[in-house]
């Protein structure tokens, strides 16, 4: 496990602040190879008990056959508010114990949510990730930040998302016709490469099928604690 874990996760969010602004500057944004991939996982959080316990699924699926290679559950418990733009603060921890139990980790990850598309450049997808050092991916059901343009209607037509004067992300078709999904680069990938991931697990619906499958997952948990 990279040391880098184990970086304490802050309970105030001017605490948060800090942090995301001085590790946004260690995200690294580069080519990743999508043919080389083996294993591709992806997260997805949920609220428990008045949004105080978060319930977090991590699915690693074999690449490129899709193949559901191991799924893996954690709960725990949260103390850091609702705040838009700093929700790696409350779903991270719930990631990274989901995360500690795989069998084997996997070479990529997908989140729902942002990775640099985000007012500090630094979402979940690019904090959990650096947390991981794993190239990450944000494909996230809606826009946090920027501006773009509708992007044609066939599946793989995207727009550049842009935000202060940058391209931060893509609004992505998945699928002929269905609204666009929000595509950033978390960590260790660039824009180009986490499109071509997000569109290769798109299978049939809108979203990749690993996170399809682990929302899934996550929907048991909370219909679980409510019976």
């Amino acid at each position: 496990m990279p040391e880098r874990q184990n970086f304490p996760f802050p309970g105030t969010v001017a605490e948060a602040r800090l942090l995301q602004e001085r590790l946004r500057c260690e995200v690294r944004i580069g080519p990743l190879d999508v043919s080389r991939l083996r294993r591709v996982a992806a997260a997805d959080v949920t609220f428990l008990e008045e949004k105080e316990t978060v319930a977090a699924a991590v699915v690693v699926v074999e690449y490129p056959s899709g193949d559901v290679a191991e799924e893996v559950t954690a709960v725990v418990r949260t103390g850091f508010p609702y705040v838009p733009g700093y929700l790696s603060f409350r779903e991270g921890p719930a990631i990274l114990a989901a995360w500690e139990k795989l069998r084997r980790p996997p070479d990529a990850i997908l989140f729902d949510g942002q990775g640099i598309a985000h007012p500090r450049r630094f979402g979940i997808a690019s904090h959990v990730g650096f947390l991981l050092d794993v190239p990450s991916v944000g494909c996230a059901k809606s826009r946090l930040v920027g501006e773009h343009d509708e992007p044609g209607m066939e599946k793989g037509d995207f727009a550049p998302l842009r935000h202060e004067g940058d391209v931060v992300g893509a609004a992505l078709r998945t699928r002929k016709g269905v609204k666009p999904v929000y595509v950033s680069v978390g960590h260790r990938a660039d824009l180009t490469s986490a499109i071509e991931l997000v569109l290769s697990l798109c299978t049939r619906y809108r979203l990749p099928d690993p996170a399809r499958r682990a929302h899934q997952l996550t929907r048991e948990l909370r219909g679980g604690a409510g019976r």
